[in-house]
């Protein structure tokens, strides 16, 4: 909302919250919704303002709107009162309708005027309202920013009852040079601010808000946080290559790093080369999650014996840091060295026994029951896509097995990753022990996929048994809670089938997975839930995709349960829709598609006659649809191979020209009933050509 007016009285306002450290992990949100809040409350407001700048650190949320107006506009305000022809008694006088309405509005009734409509005259009462001084309504603007932000548990501290993520120390509220009088949770605001905790412990004055960062980082706080990430990343990457290495910066660790401190001063560390035995993902899950240092790898991506941490002070000793930092990491990876060598004392088939014990869910069994499933179907997965069933049915018996490991115990992450170095310690088949890690594939959006066709079936296995049985069980996702992260799964299913271009049927899957669990899924809409949970995860899919809803819509209605027919019919009827003929055939079948439903005798119609086409235009189209259901069935048959939807959609569009001549030359529903049923039924036909594809009637809505 800008504040252009050059007649316009301007300041800028600051509003800084002091608090105690506020949670790493969710400052950034913090501070992106009580700058969104303070807009918010603004526009509300009508307060046009030129910027909002927002601020954080681990100690303080603040906000800079530069070029706020002083005061809102006035505003003219009406407000209607009785009919005209109701405003009079017989006798001349006031009626008592329009009394009260003039004495609700504060005035005489003849300082009331009159509005014309069309549908009468009325009475109608019109004043100024004067805009409110932007000072008087900052407090609440603040509140209720402050009272919308994304907290899951409030706390209250001494004897306040207000409730907040952490104890508030002071408050600052700025307008120009003047502070708002307002108390917010509990605070008293002022023009105190505090710099770093230990550089810089006093309270200072804020000058103005122009002044704000520049006091704060003459007291090493550098309150601007995309600047203050910025320089963490730039300091640790220049750190890592001064040691001929590079920097691994995994982005949440970045952020939750630049909510820990103020003032970033990166250091490295090192530690013994005997840790490097240690799989690496041991160590680095160590660092990252533990310490919240940054490893530093080779060229190769294999890890050095190096960290580097991120200071919150500016030490006169350096040295002293980085061997306190290096004591606290050496008893960490000597943890994760002892976690390795103890799980290896075991074969990793025999992790699964503890497994009998763990339950996955209530009522489909144990974490052992599900791998034996995950086994079966895995297996037979594999027959149909050309994979090694043995390799993925041996997988899928020792996929969940690491989850009873000291390692991955220790650090839930690894899950997987772990089962993948068991296993090859095994002296397992390559294939199996990839595939104790891709079976999670794909973690997220833009993840990769499996890279072999063992890891494909193990993951297709686990993620539709989870589907097969939490849906069996009735325990559909229901808004934002999905516990079982079955969405995520739905899509990891389909994203492996169409990338990888698997000839996979989504009923056969679930059919398969669901003869497995036996008498344990009672629920009888199992079947159409399955399938219209993944119908639905096609929609987020594409649409994220950029694939227009009317397109998704045009082969969703098509039923097809093939995913990678679904992806190429979707693809087809894309490039479709690019074609100049699209339009007028999509309007075409949405016609025929009418008139076939308006038919009142609902039995079947005959196969076409030549001898009652009578109409050029007609025998001319019947003509060319006996060519290309001709076509499209050779196509259909030959080596049964995948229909090329691209080139059907491409010929049918030769039909434009026909189907137009047919309607602009040839009545349908004429008196003779053979006629009538004879091009009903050519009708019929054509439509059916296109219905091979998709619907493309619905690319008109």
């Amino acid at each position: 909302m800008s504040a252009s007016n050059e007649n316009v009285r301007c300041n800028d306002l600051l509003i800084e919250l002091g608090t105690e450290e506020l949670p790493p992990k969710a400052l950034k949100k913090l501070m992106l919704a009580f700058a969104d809040g303070i807009q918010a409350g603004l526009e509300h407001h009508s307060l046009a303002f030129e910027a909002i700048t927002p601020y954080a650190t681990p100690r303080r949320l603040a906000v800079k709107v530069t070029g706020l107006v002083q005061q809102q506009q006035d505003k003219s305000v009406e407000r209607k009162g009785p009919a005209v022809k109701a405003a009079r008694d017989a006798e001349g006088n006031p009626s008592k309708a329009a009394e009260g309405f003039a004495r609700s509005c504060g005035v005489s009734f003849d300082e009331l005027d009159t509005l014309e409509t069309k549908k009468g005259a009325w009475l109608i009462y019109r004043s100024i309202q004067a805009g409110k001084q932007t000072a008087e309504l900052i407090p609440d603007i603040i509140e209720q920013s402050l009272n919308k932000l994304p907290i899951p548990k409030r706390m209250t501290w001494g004897a306040h009852r207000d409730a907040f993520v952490r104890p508030v120390h002071w408050l600052v509220v700025l307008f120009g040079n003047d502070i708002v009088d307002c108390t917010v949770l509990g605070k008293t605001a002022s023009n105190q601010s505090r710099g770093h905790r230990f550089h810089s412990p006093d309270s200072f004055t804020i000058e103005s808000a122009e002044s704000y960062e520049q006091q704060l980082n003459e007291r090493y706080v550098i309150a601007d946080y995309n600047f203050r990430q910025k320089q963490i990343k730039n300091g640790v990457e220049a750190i890592a290559k001064s040691s001929s290495g590079k920097a691994s910066i995994d982005t949440d660790l970045l952020d939750e790093v630049t909510g820990l401190v103020e003032w970033p001063v990166p250091l490295m560390g090192n530690f013994e080369n005997a840790f490097l035995q240690v799989p690496q993902e041991a160590l680095i899950s160590a660092m990252q999650e533990h310490q919240k240092y940054f490893p530093v790898l080779d060229d190769n991506g294999k890890i050095l014996p190096h960290f580097i941490t991120v200071a919150n002070i500016e030490s006169n000793d350096a040295s002293q840091v980085i061997e306190g930092n290096e004591r606290v990491i050496r008893p960490r990876l000597a943890d994760a060295r002892f976690f390795f060598e103890t799980d290896k004392k075991k074969n990793l088939e025999q992790h699964n026994e503890p497994l009998a014990k763990v339950v996955f869910e209530a009522q489909l069994g144990t974490l052992l029951e599900k791998s034996q499933r995950v086994s079966q179907l895995a297996k037979t997965i594999a027959e149909k896509i050309g994979g090694n069933p043995t390799w993925a049915e041996r997988a899928g018996l020792l996929c969940k097995a690491d989850l009873s490991t000291e390692m991955v115990g220790e650090f839930p992450d690894l899950q997987g990753i772990m089962g993948t170095y068991y296993a090859n310690n095994d002296g397992e088949p390559e294939e199996v022990c990839l595939a104790l890690n891709e079976q999670y594939q794909p973690r997220f959006s833009g993840d990769v996929l499996p890279s072999s066709l063992t890891g494909a079936s193990v993951a297709i296995a686990d993620k539709v048994d989870s589907l097969v049985g939490i849906l069996g069980i009735g325990k559909k996702p229901t808004g934002d809670k999905d516990p079982y992260a079955l969405r995520r799964a739905a899509l990891g299913v389909l994203r492996i089938i169409i990338g990888k271009e698997l000839p996979l049927d989504l009923v056969d899957l679930f059919e398969q997975s669901a003869s497995l669990y036996g008498d344990k899924l009672n629920n009888t809409d199992v079947k159409k839930d399955y399938l219209g949970f993944l119908q639905g995860r096609y929609m987020t899919w594409f649409q994220e995709e950029g694939i227009s809803t009317d397109i998704i819509k045009a082969v969703l209605g098509i039923n097809t349960t093939s995913p990678l027919d679904f992806y190429q019919r979707i693809q087809a009827v894309k490039s479709f829709k690019e074609l100049p003929a699209s339009e007028a055939l999509a309007a075409a079948n949405k016609r025929v598609g009418n008139i076939l439903n308006k038919r009142e005798d609902k039995t079947p119609l005959p196969a076409i006659s030549e001898i009652l086409l009578e109409a050029d235009e007609e025998k001319l189209l019947a003509s060319i649809v006996a060519e290309k259901a001709a076509t499209f069935s050779n196509k259909d048959n030959v080596n049964n191979s995948q229909p090329n939807y691209n080139s059907m959609l491409a010929s049918l569009a030769e039909l434009k020209e026909p189907v137009d001549a047919f309607f602009d030359n040839v009545m349908v529903n004429v008196e003779d009933q053979a006629i009538k049923n004879n091009r009903l039924a050519l009708l019929q036909e054509l439509h059916q050509l296109f219905l091979e594809i998709a619907d493309i009637s619905v690319l008109q809505q």
